[in-house]
């Protein structure tokens, strides 16, 4: 029996469909954890082969075969480490979700995964079939219970574990980021070491996978539910904790490197960060362009591209028009030259009057509107997209959630783009983000974050002419959106009925339009993409 076990956590950032890259990324971590920090059992994320969450991909024959062979190449080069691996299992004609424990070269055990989580983002009853047995395994001595994350989240699968003799719970995730899900985790994580008695080890994936960032924040605790360990967010690599016995016998983990907790604001820009930056690179894209307009929104934007990918990676591009105020275009410059970007002045002018001249006389009679401010936004839609096709780098789209919500956005204009990093941020935190980005070494123009915001697409517009300010805007979308309220419940909040009314109804009406925006990233408990499922047509009234 041995005194002790170092279990590595394996942070990892890994590539969904990519099973033969996933492979040779284990077993090079688990070889280096064995060799380097003398790791007795190397934890892996859940679907660490396969990617998570491969969708649709695990219907596909070809997958199945790359996971077979993928499993098998594992245990021939990993013979003198263990490692806990999640991965796709395929059994007759159902699916698991399991985790694969290898010990000399052979799978000596698989845990299949019995809480199949089906809310917020998750649709794993859509795949996967429910494992309905505990799984231990002994390593080194150590009885050890295995879990796959969504196990953790009811209190059967751990009890279970216990019952069987588990004196060590541990646990492989893919638990993507929130606002505050750090908290939620470790809160439930405390709460099922309450209900067992036991220690356990937690690992997380890490990085971006479309609307879905990972942040890692793998962390140990103890049988008291005290974290003593935790591998810092939103990084790459791998830690190791060492749990040894104290004189009754139990498993007591030792005190570790504790990473600080990020605040709200460090952890959502860090989240925007690795979210634009994997989206971009595991797409292949040799950089982005963005169209920057100098207001906040495009400069957080343009702030979050350079840090992700680096400034010779990033264009900008200013496309003014009669409306475009000096103070916009000497903003979008001053930015420009502080990240030391490519900056481009194209101006839409003439495009614009070549559109109006032609639409003239379908236009006769009809007093301007809209139609011609949206115009403008679709005559820098075919630059910005030009420039796009020409140089093969991905158009950012600037838009954020509280546009998004109420349709405050042009169709196939400022909404195209390939990718949307504000998308699930609110008006009102785009403005704490941008001053988080500016404590860090100014990068955005003071007065751009306190200008009054505008569009610019007519003389002295303002957002406050078409929306409620967004003090008042923000908090009646996140009740609607985020909590499901009633119009009676926002009101009862403080806010005036008329005015949540409003909200509300232009947020149902413009469903059709975020169908057809691009995906961005998701940081919210509740963001448009994933787990925003509304039908189109509706004849539903509040």
């Amino acid at each position: 029996m041995g005194e002790t076990l170092k279990i590595a956590l394996a942070q990892l950032d890994l590539l969904v469909g990519d099973v033969r890259g996933n492979a040779a990324k284990v077993i090079e971590s688990a070889r280096g954890a064995r060799s380097d920090l003398g790791a007795d059992l190397v934890l892996f994320p859940e679907l660490a082969l396969s990617g998570y969450p491969p969708e649709d991909l695990l219907f596909h024959r070809g997958l199945r075969r790359q996971i077979e062979a993928g499993l098998k190449q594992l245990c021939a080069e990993l013979t003198d480490v263990r490692v806990l691996v999640g991965f796709p299992e395929y059994a007759g004609g159902v699916i698991y979700n399991s985790a694969a424990l290898i010990t000399e070269g052979k799978i000596a055990a698989i845990h299949r995964k019995a809480e199949l989580p089906n809310y917020k983002v998750f649709d794993e009853k859509r795949y996967f079939q429910p494992g309905t047995r505990a799984t231990l395994a002994d390593c080194r001595g150590f009885s050890t219970g295995l879990l796959v994350c969504e196990d953790l989240w009811e209190p059967h699968s751990a009890q279970l574990a216990r019952a069987g003799g588990a004196q060590l719970l541990v646990v492989i995730n893919a638990s993507p980021y929130e606002i505050h899900k750090q908290r939620e985790r470790e809160e439930t994580a405390r709460a099922r070491i309450r209900e067992v008695g036991v220690p356990l080890a937690y690992v997380n994936l890490v990085g971006g996978q479309d609307e879905l960032v990972f942040d890692g924040n793998s962390f140990v605790m103890d049988a008291q539910g005290q974290v003593v360990m935790r591998a810092p967010a939103f990084a790459e690599g791998i830690w190791v904790a060492e749990f040894s016995r104290d004189p009754g016998g139990r498993v007591v983990p030792l005190a570790g490197t504790v990473a600080p907790e990020l605040s709200d604001e460090a952890s959502v820009y860090s989240a925007l960060v690795l979210g634009v930056r994997d989206y971009v690179t595991k797409h292949g894209f040799p950089g982005v362009i963005i169209g920057l307009s100098g207001g906040v929104d495009s400069a957080l934007t343009l702030a979050i591209a350079v840090d992700a990918l680096g400034k010779e990676r990033v264009h900008a591009v200013m496309m003014p028009s009669r409306y475009t105020s000096s103070m916009s275009v000497e903003d979008a410059r001053e930015q420009s030259r502080l990240l030391g970007i490519r900056y481009s002045v194209l101006s839409i002018e003439g495009m614009f009057e070549a559109t109006l001249a032609t639409l003239k006389e379908e236009f006769a009679g009809l007093a301007a509107d809209a139609t011609e401010e949206n115009v403008q936004s679709r005559c820098r839609m075919l630059l910005l997209m030009g420039l796009s096709n020409k140089t093969g780098r991905m158009l950012l789209t600037t838009g954020n959630k509280s546009e998004m919500a109420v349709g405050y956005a042009t169709l196939y204009g400022d909404m195209a783009g390939g990718f949307a990093p504000i998308k699930d941020c609110s008006k009102t935190l785009v403005y704490r983000l941008a001053n988080y980005r500016n404590s860090l070494g100014r990068v955005i123009p003071q007065r751009v974050i306190e200008r009054e915001p505008t569009a610019e697409l007519r003389a002295g517009q303002k957002d406050s002419d078409s929306l409620p300010p967004y003090e008042i805007l923000d908090p009646i979308l996140e009740g609607f959106i985020e909590e499901d309220l009633s119009v009676d419940e926002i009101e009862a909040r403080g806010f005036d009925r008329a005015t949540v009314g409003k909200v509300l109804d232009l947020v149902k009406r413009n469903e059709y339009k975020r169908r057809q925006a691009p995906p961005g990233v998701r940081v919210s408990r509740r963001a448009f993409g994933r787990d925003w499922r509304y039908p189109i047509t509706s004849g539903y009234r509040r």
